[in-house]
Parts: C-alpha cells; sequence; structure tokens
C-alpha cells in the first residue's frame, strides 16, 4: 500500500511513534525514525524495523531547533529522494494545576508539541510542494477538543496544533498537499499505566466502547491518512477514542 513511499516520524523511539513507523514499514514505506539526541530507544527501533527487510534510517535532533529539522529533511532527501509521508508526533506532558504550573513547564510543552510541529511543516513543506504532493499527519490529542483540568499546557497545544493542521490543509491542498490529525484518547502505554486505578475507572467508565485503545489502534488511523485510500480527506481531526469525545 506504500510501496516506494518515504515516510518520517518524529518522536519515533517508542511508544505511538514507534508502532506508526513499524506499520508504515510493514506497508512497504522506507522509514525515518526521528527522536531527541539522546534516546538510545530510536536506534533500537531503527535496528528493529531493519530486521523486518523494510528500509530504515535514524537522523536524531530537536525538532524545536531550525536547524535540526532542516538536517533531518535533507538527509532524508539524499538517503531516499524524496518525502512523502510526514508525522509530527514528537510531543510531551508537563501536567499541573494551572495555579502551579510554571512559566518554564508552559513554555516547554508548547515549544515542543506546537512550534516542533510547526519547524516540521514549514521545512517539509518546500520538497513536498516540488514533488506535487504528499501527508501530513499531525498527533493531536482528544483533550486539544475538550481540554482537561491539569493539562492547561498540553490541552492548549494539541487544540492549537488542531488549527495548524487546518491552516496547513488550506495553505497546501493546490499543491497537492493534505495535512490532517489524530486525537488519540486513552490509550494504553508505559505513561497511562502510571495514573491511579481510580483515574483510570473514570476514563474506562466514559468509553462507550467499553475499552482502553492501544498504539496499533492510532497506528492504523495514521496508515490510512498516510495512503491514496484517503486522497480525498483533508484539514480534518479524527478521534480514535472509542467515542470518548462525540
Amino acid at each position: 500500500m506504500l510501496q516506494g513511499k518515504t515516510a518520517i516520524i518524529t518522536g519515533s523511539g517508542r511508544g505511538i511513534g514507534k508502532a506508526v513507523a513499524m506499520r508504515l514499514a510493514a506497508l512497504g514505506a522506507n522509514i525515518v525514525i526521528n527522536d531527541i539526541v539522546s534516546s538510545v530507544d530510536a536506534d533500537n527501533t531503527c535496528e528493529e524495523i531493519k530486521a523486518t527487510g523494510a528500509k530504515c534510517i535514524c537522523i536524531k535532533g530537536d525538532v524545536t531547533n531550525i536547524d535540526d529539522v532542516k538536517a533531518l529533511v535533507d538527509g532524508t532527501i539524499k538517503e531516499y529522494g524524496q518525502i512523502d509521508i510526514f508525522v509530527n508526533n514528537a510531543g510531551i506532558t508537563r501536567d499541573g494545576l494551572m495555579l502551579r504550573m510554571s512559566e518554564a513547564d508552559w513554555d516547554m510543552v508548547m515549544n515542543i508539541n506546537l512550534k516542533g510541529a510547526f519547524n516540521c511543516i514549514k521545512t517539509v513543506a518546500r520538497p513536498m510542494m516540488k514533488n506535487r504532493g504528499g501527508s501530513i499527519i499531525n498527533m493531536a490529542s482528544v483533550v486539544g477538543v475538550m481540554g482537561n483540568a491539569g493539562q492547561a499546557n498540553y490541552s492548549a497545544s494539541k487544540a492549537g496544533l488542531i488549527g495548524l493542521t487546518k491552516s496547513t490543509a488550506k495553505e497546501f491542498s493546490s499543491r497537492g498537499i493534505r495535512c490532517n490529525a489524530v486525537a488519540p484518547g486513552f490509550i494504553s502505554s508505559a505513561m497511562t499505566d502510571k495514573l491511579p486505578d481510580d483515574v483510570k475507572k473514570q476514563y474506562f467508565d466514559a468509553i462507550p466502547l467499553g475499552r482502553f485503545g492501544t498504539v496499533d489502534n492510532i497506528a492504523d488511523c495514521v496508515a490510512f491518512l498516510a495512503s491514496d485510500m484517503s486522497s480525498y480527506i483533508t484539514g480534518q481531526v479524527i478521534c480514535v477514542d472509542g467515542g470518548l469525545v462525540m
């Protein structure tokens, strides 16, 4: 389905990013793993993908640094010749009640989750425009739609990412570039496993499908948006949340 396509996935050393990279590789795409410079997980994920017979390289860097992003894009083109799919997955949380939230925690979340995506979109748009096509997929969150107490910075960054998605779709659609967002709900992960049982039960009871999501559920949606099966879809936010937000 993605044979001959090249995909960059930021924040892909582990978690959702890794699941996305593995899924796109299984569908035939050439993969570029990207994560912070100190990430050992990124190297391991790249080797795991190559062991399947798929093509994969790892280019580390900081998405908040425009020079690192340019190096990511230039390195990908040097290796594979073009970029067809870009998944803005890099993100962090620094949760806390608003009255106690530090300016540093606000700035860090906004810089990585929102500015980082802007840097990547701005940089990858030029080669995609040259190729007259491409799919940009931003990893938002249901809290960017509904908000969440204790996550003012994270919710704001993801809401901003949704606005950025729609603006990107409108600016570049005439060049054949599509841009959509995936908004995960409660996804079982190492991070959510640490939540208190009462918090997990509160989420569980609010999910109509009666189960938590998996990283593979998110990877499936990204694969659809990356492929030609979604060729008439742009500027959309798809909530993968079991019906948590309707």
